[in-house]
């Protein structure tokens, strides 16, 4: 079963993950997370049922120290 998550929500935590391309206003923009580097553990731990759906947010994607 594939859970739909709305674009602007972490599918980890729902909180907003500050995507540039899920806001339409911000969509021209380049999203923070194309300067970070993401370790795919973080997301190889995410349920198979919550990869794919929208953006992590920072924090979950554990990546605030590099923004």
């Amino acid at each position: 079963m594939t859970i739909k998550n709305p674009p602007e929500q972490c599918p980890a935590c729902g909180a907003s993950n500050d995507c540039t391309l899920a806001d339409p206003r911000t969509a021209d923009r380049a999203c923070w997370c194309f300067g970070v580097s993401i370790d795919p553990a973080v997301l190889k731990a995410l349920p198979a049922e919550l990869r794919d759906t929208s953006c992590l947010c920072p924090r979950c994607a554990q990546v605030e120290t590099q923004l």
